[in-house]
């Protein structure tokens, strides 16, 4: 197979999990000789950032208020509080010899594959170049700097620049770890978004920056940089600044960056070697990332939103639910979620002109199938929000004639959600979720269907996207739970087929590429937290008592 659409459509099937087989992966894994969770590079000057995001009094509601939050300043300070509610570490765990970081950004499997690189112009506090985002020190490793602007006449300018290190994923999960690569893509994507909007500032992708491109413009390609270590898989650029609304970047914006990019001096570093032993090699991931490379075709045009204005009412500080966003391990199968609330976090899951939706400029395609366990006032069963009236139409020709597709009497009157047939779904929900006891033991479960082959053939670059969205989805839910006191969970391990087979799904219209669960969770007291940057002074008091 040559042609990328092709490469994308076996890798897919390739990498389905089966009930009677998982994809791909690993035999044997030695857990004492995990990759290093952190990249770093050797010889660049280092820039330790400040704290204050325990001081950003911005409520959670705040967020999806257009011109609530009065902008700051684009300053080494402020960029200090982006990256730490958006990448940074928010606590370290504990349990007996084990230690481990847990991030702002969710991880499939806590490994992390996401790195960071920031491209900075005309900002007081530090020199325009190149700069890396090493989380575990919160500090900045200057790679390259650029010529000298005069900053006194030059528009500040914040770029963002996110990176794959696909072994990190594939040495747990083997060939799936593209796909998990992807989803962790689409949490960061969702980290900076409601950071920004903490600061009153905006996160937009930059279109057409992607492949050779972007690996050129974060020094990606510099082949000896990277010499007998883990290459970098370019992934997105997003513009970053104060205000809302900025306009979607254009043609003489992007030109300008390459330029300013191009004119990198004074390269420096030389990156870490994660893993000196790696006993697997999985080509395919390599074969999918290069198939997927490059965006072929321009962002479609997003129709404004009829939907009214989402309003949470959560006046919690937004950095405080950020920084305490963990994955549950175990829920409370006795607990039931109020109707509200449930329908408060479906709500958010519409696309609007407003936080986080407003990161990009494209239609969803990325539809929940719900398990509903235990919300009060709704009958437990299988439902379904479809995200734009075009899909709905295509996915209730799609599924099963059998279902219903009857609206709850108790949704909200805007609100696309139909239940497909009621049933104790607990079961079923575990099964398709690899036999995991956290889709059936909370409130509520889901899988996210994409519109697979269409978007897929118009440009496999797609395939990319669909996960970051999926990602995007997962991110809201998180924080969503929070703000709610529950607790939610990614669930990346699903029977993919067999997902499809209950829904009456045939061919590849439609996949599912990622699960979720909501509820309220069980600790594990046998865990110890400790503060992500001890001795900083960063996080003590963010920690709940519980």
């Amino acid at each position: 197979m040559t042609q990328p659409a092709d490469i994308v459509r076996a890798y897919h099937q390739r990498t389905k999990h089966r009930i009677d087989r998982y994809a791909p992966g690993p035999e044997t894994l030695d857990w004492d000789a995990q990759p290093n969770p952190f990249r770093s590079f050797e010889g660049c000057s280092r820039i330790p950032l400040s704290f204050g995001a325990e001081q950003l009094e911005t409520p959670f509601g705040a967020l999806y208020e257009d011109g609530s939050v009065v902008p700051h300043a684009l300053s080494l300070a402020s960029i200090g509080i982006l990256l730490q509610l958006s990448l940074g570490l928010s606590a370290w765990k504990e349990y007996g010899p084990d230690r481990w970081a847990v991030r702002c950004n969710p991880s499939s499997g806590n490994l992390h594959p996401t790195e960071a690189y920031l491209v900075a112009r005309g900002i007081p506090g530090f020199d325009d170049g190149l700069y890396h985002y090493l989380s575990r020190d919160h500090a900045l490793e200057q790679r390259a700097r650029f010529p000298c602007s005069g900053k006194d006449d030059v528009q500040p300018g914040l770029w963002i620049g996110l990176s794959s290190i696909h072994w990190r994923e594939a040495w747990k999960y083997g060939e799936r770890g593209f796909r998990y690569c992807q989803l962790d893509i689409g949490h960061a994507l969702g980290a900076l978004r409601y950071a920004a909007g903490g600061l009153g500032w905006t996160a937009t992708i930059v279109p057409g920056v992607t492949g050779a491109k972007l690996a050129a413009m974060l020094g990606l390609d510099r082949a000896g940089d990277f010499a007998g270590v883990e290459r970098e898989d370019a992934d997105v650029l997003i513009a970053v600044g104060p205000g809302r609304g900025a306009p979607f970047p254009d043609e003489t914006q992007v030109k300008a960056l390459e330029a300013l990019a191009a004119s990198a001096l004074a390269w420096a570093g030389h990156a870490n070697l994660l893993d000196p032993h790696p006993l697997y090699r999985w080509p395919v991931i390599e074969s999918v990332s290069a198939a997927t490379s490059e965006c072929a075709n321009p962002p479609a045009p997003l129709e404004a939103s009829s939907y009214p204005r989402f309003i949470q009412r959560s006046r919690e500080p937004a950095a405080r639910l950020i920084l305490n966003r963990r994955s549950a391990q175990r829920f409370d199968s006795k607990f039931s979620m109020e109707a509200g609330t449930f329908f408060r976090m479906l709500d958010a899951l519409l696309v609007r002109d407003m936080p986080p939706w407003d990161i990009w400029r494209e239609p969803p395609r990325i539809h929940p199938v719900v398990f509903v366990h235990r919300v009060e006032g709704l009958n437990p069963g299988l439902y379904i929000l479809p995200r734009h009236q075009i899909a709905e139409a295509a996915l209730r020709e799609s599924l099963s004639p059998e279902f219903s597709w009857r609206k709850p009497e108790a949704a909200l009157e805007h609100l696309p959600f139909f239940r497909l047939t009621s049933a104790d779904c607990r079961w079923i929900a575990r099964t398709t979720s690899c036999h995991q006891a956290i889709a059936g033991d909370s409130c509520f479960s889901l899988g996210m269907l994409a519109e697979f082959e269409e978007s897929i053939t118009r440009d496999p670059w797609c395939y990319r996207q669909l996960h970051w969205e999926a990602g995007l989805l997962g991110h809201v839910l998180y924080l969503e739970a929070e703000a709610a006191g529950l607790r939610g969970t990614g669930i990346g391990c699903y029977f993919d087929d067999t997902f499809h087979d209950l829904l009456g799904l045939r061919g590849a219209a439609f996949q599912s590429l990622y699960h979720f669960t909501v509820g309220r969770p069980l600790a594990d007291d046998r865990i110890s937290t400790s503060p992500p940057y001890p001795g900083r002074g960063a996080g003590e008091s963010m920690e709940p008592m519980s």
